[in-house]
């Protein structure tokens, strides 16, 4: 029997389905036989190149998010919404510039250059902006703090940080990865088959996700700050305040912005891929610590985007999540708060809206002859058990709708 495959059966299952996260597991695991590129209208996606081990094929069916999504862990309160509980807060870096500077109330990035500063962990793998395309995403080691604070800001755009996981654990050492849900689920379920990445990835931290717009929905917002096709200098999505404006500048000096309302609300959320629609694990249940928005709710208990300053959710899910958040406590790296659990469906009522579709909405796919992902021990049933009768027949229909009509990922 050949060593080799043709192409990867599970990738292309999974391709077929719109089930890719984007992640680049199947990339980094692949030898070079398998490369990520940005397909149209703007998501990553792996093209096989050549041939592909059989050895790498079963690390790919096992590891892979569009395949199989890693079960929550232990915990002593496992949430059907919000999964494995030790420690739920809410705060900020203490740093007033790190706390500008970083996603909500800058937590992830005062946890990291925490890391940094106690060795704790000598680098960072997370994700930045593309320089020469500051509208795309770029995977980058930062070994200071002040190349943490660099790269800071949430990116809401594709990205594929395990396309380069050999390179990570060949390195040796102790990293810190910082990723999607899903890119926290293909690590996790890497250490089963690579003993390299325990080793040498002691801190794995992520944040509620709300899903990977294309490219095209970057190219909506630049079109109604009227600098469509022009050369850009700087993009950033959000931040340099809570939640902050959309901004764009140009070489020569101009500036567009837009509200975090605006920009996500009216352009990003209809360009979502399929994959992130029917995400049994938005909320980085398998990370060591994930962190998240903690929106005050407005009047109508919906959460509000007016600027305040940032502040954090913190979720400690593990004992190394816990150590860490102790150690960055006991110096003052953070400030914070307890917080109740049932307190955060009012901080993230989307998020719990859409963990209680899952079910319905991933019913639909064998319906229509198409493959989902395996998810056992999510708490997908329990979740489901909280809908509406009438709201989940309305997305199990949809979804059974849409896949028929080929529209699946954009609105």
């Amino acid at each position: 029997m050949s060593e080799n495959l043709p192409d990867s059966p599970t990738v292309r299952r999974v391709l077929a389905g719109e089930l890719c996260t984007g992640c680049g597991l199947c990339a980094g695991v692949s030898g070079g036989a398998i490369r990520m590129e940005s397909t149209p209208p703007g998501y990553n996606r792996p093209v096989v190149l050549g041939p592909v081990s059989r050895e790498a094929e079963r690390t790919i069916a096992d590891t892979c998010p569009g395949a199989v999504v890693e079960p929550w862990a232990g915990a002593p309160e496992i949430h059907p919404y919000w999964g494995p509980l030790r420690q739920v807060l809410t705060g900020a870096a203490t740093n007033e510039h790190t706390r500008f500077e970083g996603s909500s109330g800058g937590a992830i990035s005062g946890l990291l250059i925490h890391a940094l500063e106690t060795g704790l962990v000598d680098r960072v793998v997370h994700i930045a902006a593309d320089p020469a395309q500051p509208t795309r995403n770029i995977t980058v080691v930062s070994r200071s703090p002040a190349e943490v604070l660099a790269a800071a800001g949430s990116r809401y755009t594709a990205s594929s940080p395990l396309a380069d996981i050999e390179a990570l654990v060949a390195e040796g050492g102790k990293a810190a990865f910082v990723g999607k849900p899903c890119d926290a689920s293909a690590l996790r379920r890497l250490a089963r088959h690579d003993p390299r990445v325990a080793a040498h990835v002691p801190i794995v931290l992520s944040f509620f996700c709300g899903g990977i717009p294309s490219h095209d929905g970057v190219g909506r917002i630049l079109s109604a700050m009227g600098l469509a096709g022009e050369p850009l200098s700087a993009f950033r999505f959000r931040g340099r305040g809570w939640p902050g404006n959309c901004a764009a500048e140009t070489p020569d000096g101009r500036v567009g912005e837009m509200s975090y309302a605006d920009s996500w609300g009216a352009h990003l959320s209809k360009e979502v891929q399929f994959r992130c629609k029917i995400c049994p694990d938005a909320v980085g249940g398998v990370a060591d610590i994930a962190c998240a928005d903690a929106w005050y709710g407005d009047d109508s208990g919906y959460p509000s985007f007016e600027e305040e300053e940032g502040r954090s959710l913190i979720i400690a899910r593990t004992d190394a999540g816990e150590a860490l958040l102790k150690s960055a406590l006991g110096a003052r790296a953070l400030e914070v708060e307890p917080l109740a659990p049932g307190e955060i469906d009012k901080m993230q009522p989307s998020q719990a809206r859409r963990k209680r579709l899952v079910l319905a909405r991933t019913a639909a796919l064998p319906l229509v002859a198409q493959p989902r992902p395996r998810m056992g021990g999510l708490k997908v049933v329990e979740a489901a058990r909280k809908a509406p009768s009438v709201e989940a027949l309305k997305n199990l229909l949809g979804t059974v709708r849409r896949t028929i009509q080929g529209r699946r990922s954009r609105l």
